[in-house]
């Protein structure tokens, strides 16, 4: 299936990802344009297995201090002694996603508005992938680009899920909404809650940003309102954590 890059092949959509999962994942992704990989002395012979097992040994592989790699990275970054630098993944767009709903009758997508946090997304990412969601759709704008640190939130699982950048987050949804989509809006004083719904069908579930939630625009194009069974003694949930659960109970259909 054909991506749509939002950016050039320039030096600006190249990421430098670190830590074992991250790196070993990356490796495994065959669409994942790798530049160099980096590893400690020590970690050479396991990262040099995995290339061969990937059938990926001509790519190229650098043996290096820890020190050298620390060097490279943000300082509290846990690379445990592996980096790689390689180009972002390229963004489906939202006829890639349709696509890969149009054979489905039952399925889930996870929409963020102006979520700005990397390790919270690389953690719905995670999360995304761990309840078989079909894709994650985020704005190209007011979200931050793939970064090593979202891919450290994720375990690696950055390579595995579909991700949908968007210049108009209010636009994707009506497109979905044409394709047979339910948009499922997430609010705190909603009155329904999630575990209430109809789970069949094709789902979309809409998360507001960590402060002030969904936008207006966004909101008023969602089919429904839900929230969260939670204690009323919780005003709320980070944003990771509550996309974790609602996407654990969207994919108990």
């Amino acid at each position: 299936m054909a991506k749509n890059k939002n950016s050039s092949s320039s030096d600006k959509n190249t990421v430098l990802l670190y830590g074992r999962h991250p790196v070993f994942a990356a490796v495994s992704n065959p669409a994942r344009r790798i530049l160099k990989i980096y590893a400690s002395a020590e970690n050479a012979a396991e990262i040099k297995a995995h290339l061969s097992a990937c059938q990926r040994d001509n790519l190229p592989l650098q043996i290096v201090d820890r020190k050298d790699i620390d060097k490279m990275l943000p300082r509290e970054a846990v690379h445990q002694g592996f980096a790689l630098q390689c180009k972002e993944l390229e963004n489906y767009s939202i006829e890639d996603i349709c696509t890969l709903a149009s054979e489905k009758k039952d399925c889930h997508i996870l929409a963020l508005d102006q979520v700005t946090d990397p390790q919270n997304i690389g953690a719905i990412i995670r999360s995304c992938v761990a309840f078989d969601a079909l894709a994650l759709i985020m704005q190209d704008k007011n979200a931050p680009a793939e970064t090593g640190a979202m891919a450290k939130a994720s375990a690696g699982m950055i390579e595995l899920l579909p991700v949908c950048r968007v210049t108009n987050l209010s636009r994707a949804l009506n497109r979905l909404k044409q394709d047979g989509f339910w948009i499922l809006g997430m609010d705190g004083y909603a009155q329904t809650t999630i575990d209430q719904i109809n789970k069949s069908g094709k789902t979309v579930i809409v998360m507001g940003s960590e402060g002030k939630g969904m936008r207006r625009l966004v909101e008023e194009n969602c089919d429904a309102s839900v929230k969260l069974p939670i204690s009323p003694k919780v005003e709320s949930l980070n944003v990771s954590t509550a996309a974790a659960i609602a996407l654990y109970e969207i994919n108990r259909r």
